[in-house]
């Protein structure tokens, strides 16, 4: 089985905009498989990716939203909401389950 690469936040900021898709890349998984339901449920205090970006204020419909969040902002955020202490850390933990169920 070939180890899937976490996600890079350039790759979050284009999984944000809708504009990377299964037929782009094959091994991509949308943030909404990787942070499931029960990931969040799990390892942080909402019950949904939305919510948890909802609490935190990040307004992502857009590319300029996103570029927008520092990535300070965005790991005080984790560590605060969740078990990890930045993004990176739970980035690689969500590939690192949804690898393993694959």
């Amino acid at each position: 089985m070939r180890k899937q690469k976490p996600m890079s936040f350039d790759d979050l900021l284009t999984e944000l905009q809708g504009q990377k898709t299964a037929q782009e890349d094959p091994n991509h998984v949308p943030l909404r498989v990787l942070f499931n339901d029960a990931f969040m449920k799990n390892h942080t205090r909402w019950g949904t990716f939305d919510e948890f970006l909802e609490k935190g204020n990040f307004q992502v419909n857009v590319l300029e939203d996103v570029n927008n969040i520092p990535d300070e902002f965005l790991d005080r955020h984790v560590a605060r909401e969740t078990d990890f202490s930045d993004w990176d850390t739970m980035l690689e933990v969500a590939n690192k389950e949804h690898a393993a169920k694959a």
